[in-house]
């Protein structure tokens, strides 16, 4: 399906809303017309990503080395290097405007309901493709326009990892006769009526929308003086999805302690425009597992987002744990394998790896065994326990995670992303270790 599929429908909405909005059977036609395009996909897009992307992101919605807690989202390094769980927005964003012609006044009103970790069906850990397929839920007619409901569902091959929702205003669109609400359509919360139990402030740069913008939203709204004129702004604003990512950070810092594995689902509504160098103050309301949220400009109190909320996963119990089991592990099964096929190729593959791989396999939060696969010396050899030599990179994993990777129940950039697949040392070389986990770890 092509996106002039939207252009059509929407000329075909206001060209005949706007003379016809006293008829009953000419409103009937246009229904019928919005109706057909409903269910219609339009654009499947393919997103490319290595690290350096969710570290742009990261940075472009305020993240610092100057807090020690964002360097695992800034240092491709870290031990504990993760991504964003609000990134989800941009591969989902990308395929929905791939194509569609910037409007000079277009109001968005954005809901994204995403799940806490991406992935890839690439050939590597830090590299890979995720693929968006957006497809019109519902259409809308608020009288003064036309709100296009869009969903989008974004894949790592056949497996959804992450799922948003956009809504859409077109003004002077409406007047057709439409249906004003749609039970398909994720719908915003107030905030208790109290005071907030957490307020975080942060001052955007004047440079905070040219730099979000590296992240893949090249509207000229957002730097471009002379065009943001034409959208009625006396200077370009920020990204809308900018102050979102500001927001779900807070939250995240503020009552999960930047776990990423405990992000569920975020709902927000823009309220009204922020421009660079402004302050985003976040207020926080906790009621259980939900954490009610509203971003205001400080410097003039409006609210810039309204309605939030992200739903978290509930913490573990750490005093509910069940004592560490001595018996054996699960993975000593697959690295036993390993061994003893390295032993019949180990010539070869160390020729064309030339690392040493170091496994730290946990259990119940614990490290309970470590693994060598030393595919840099001699014939290659594989060994319980921490490497002999320094290992050129560490992985840090559970032992139920490790057999969903080996078994490809669970891809290793999502396991990765999601902060479950931990990495320190030379992450380029995990592209060498993939392939010995594919052909070299069948049971």
């Amino acid at each position: 399906e092509s996106i002039s599929v939207l252009n059509d429908a929407l000329s075909q909405i206001e060209s005949q809303g706007n003379v016809s909005m006293n008829s009953t059977s000419s409103r009937s036609v246009v229904s019928s017309r919005t109706a057909s395009i409903i269910g219609q996909k339009l654009a499947t897009n393919v997103y490319k990503y290595s690290h350096l992307d969710p570290i742009l992101y990261a940075l472009g919605v305020g993240m610092s080395t100057k807090d020690p807690d964002h360097l695992k989202f800034l240092f491709e390094g870290s031990e504990e290097f993760c991504c964003l769980p609000s990134f989800g927005v941009i591969p989902a964003q990308t395929s929905m405007f791939d194509g569609v012609p910037s409007v000079p006044g277009l109001n968005i009103d954005l809901a994204k309901v995403c799940q806490s970790s991406l992935a890839a069906s690439s050939c590597s850990f830090f590299t890979g493709e995720l693929t968006s397929v957006s497809t019109i839920a519902d259409v809308l007619d608020k009288g003064s326009g036309a709100i296009l409901l869009i969903d989008v569902h974004t894949y790592c091959g056949k497996e959804l990892v992450c799922y948003n929702q956009f809504s859409l205003f077109f003004i002077g669109a409406g007047g057709f006769g439409g249906k004003r609400t749609s039970e398909k359509a994720k719908v915003t919360a107030n905030p208790p009526e109290r005071p907030p139990d957490a307020v975080i402030s942060d001052v955007t740069t004047a440079d905070q929308a040219a730099l979000y913008r590296l992240s893949g939203d090249w509207n000229p709204l957002h730097i471009d003086p002379s065009f943001a004129s034409l959208g009625g702004f006396k200077k370009p604003i920020l990204h809308g999805l900018c102050s979102f990512g500001f927001a779900a950070r807070n939250v995240l810092k503020q009552f999960a302690n930047n776990d990423v594995n405990r992000f569920k689902a975020i709902k927000v509504r823009f309220a009204k425009p922020v421009f660079p160098g402004q302050t985003l103050q976040t207020e926080m309301w906790k009621e259980g597992n939900r954490i009610h949220f509203q971003t205001k400009v400080k410097e003039t109190g409006e609210v810039a987002i309204s309605g939030g909320y992200v739903d978290l996963v509930p913490a573990l119990d750490k005093s509910s744990k069940e004592p560490l089991k001595t018996v054996g592990l699960q993975s000593d099964l697959v690295f036993e394998e390993i061994s003893r096929r390295i032993k019949a190729v180990g010539s070869e593959l160390v020729k064309k790896v030339n690392a040493v791989f170091q496994w730290d396999i946990t259990k119940d939060g614990k490290t309970a065994m470590q693994w060598t696969i030393d595919l840099k010396n001699g014939s290659g050899a594989v060994y319980q326990g921490p490497a002999r030599s320094s290992a050129d990179t560490t992985f840090t994993i559970s032992d139920e995670d490790f057999m969903d990777v080996v078994q490809k129940k669970t891809n290793p950039q999502k396991a990765f992303f999601s902060g479950k697949l931990k990495v320190k040392g030379n992450i380029m070389l995990s592209q060498k270790l993939e392939m010995i986990l594919k052909f070299y770890a069948k049971l």
